[in-house]
């Protein structure tokens, strides 16, 4: 391989000249006798010669090794010195020239809360979306879980004692009842009505509940038959959400005492108690949602 320095010189093959510094040999014509000191000569300076050259093109081939390593070495030393001040630059950021325009602000009062569901259904005052038995007791079924109960008829009237029994329209009329809705639901032979009654306020409805005697009247009809009459045993059992009592009275269809044994008929009182309290409950949410969808009205 070739650095750049002189090539070594090549021996033609016709017309033989005479290297370098070497002298021809001398013939003698009058003896057969080769001049032996002549030879060793022109050995000799052949090697010093084939010496000078070795040396001189080693010497020209390691300069040129060296000026390829520097001009790399240069470049490198340029292209990095860009790369670097590329790397290790950064722009500072613009700063607006005109500090008379407007600059963004950020509040630091924190937002009000979500209206509270209880307090629309807290009150009278508050509590004003539509209500109907259609509304409260929807559709000719309830599923709960694995369980359907089918809905029997249903009621609504503003005297509240026609919708008690034993005892219970005296406390509604005490406390300021001004409606009661009913619905019958029936399952697998365990009829159950449900009451809610309306008060003004959580406190008369809370009340209301504390002080319950007797019962919610059973609403027969649409398919259900007589239960829990005259001195028949049923379970019944009162609460309050907001200004809102509900109660409930379930038994069998077929007369039967109710016993604490009897697991479903408390699992129907459980069911459809729990219906009472979420469909109360979300009146108040849906009253909440539309005040927080429209907070200045």
């Amino acid at each position: 391989m070739s650095f750049g320095g002189p090539q070594w010189p090549q021996e033609p093959h016709q017309q033989p000249h005479q290297p370098y510094g070497q002298q021809p040999y001398q013939q003698s014509y009058g003896t057969d006798a080769p001049d032996w000191s002549a030879l060793a000569e022109a050995s000799a300076a052949r090697a010093r010669r084939k010496r000078w050259l070795l040396i001189g093109g080693g010497a020209l081939a390691t300069a040129a090794i060296g000026t390829v390593i520097a001009v790399a070495i240069v470049s490198a030393n340029s292209g990095g010195t860009t790369g670097d001040k590329a790397a290790g630059s950064t722009t500072a950021p613009e700063l607006p020239s005109d500090t008379t325009r407007p600059q963004p602000s950020f509040s630091s009062v924190a937002p009000p809360p979500p209206p509270d569901p209880m307090d629309f259904i807290s009150t009278a005052q508050k509590d004003k979306a539509p209500l109907t038995p259609a509304s409260l007791f929807p559709g000719k079924k309830l599923t709960v879980g694995d369980r359907e109960y089918r809905k029997g008829a249903v009621a609504s009237t503003t005297d509240c004692s026609a919708a008690a029994q034993a005892g219970l329209g005296a406390v509604l009329r005490k406390h300021g009842c001004d409606r009661v809705i009913r619905a019958t639901y029936e399952r697998d032979g365990v009829a159950i009505t449900v009451g809610v009654a309306l008060f003004d306020t959580k406190g008369d409805a809370l009340r209301a509940k504390e002080e319950v005697q007797g019962g919610v009247t059973p609403l027969l009809g649409s398919g259900v038959g007589g239960f829990c009459q005259a001195k028949t045993v049923c379970l019944r059992r009162a609460n309050s959400l907001g200004r809102y009592a509900y109660f409930t009275q379930a038994g069998y269809t077929s007369g039967k005492k109710v016993t604490k044994s009897d697991e479903i008929v408390f699992k129907t009182s459980d069911d459809l108690g729990t219906f009472a309290f979420n469909q109360i409950y979300a009146r108040g949410r849906t009253q909440a949602s539309a005040a927080a969808a429209a907070p200045g009205q």
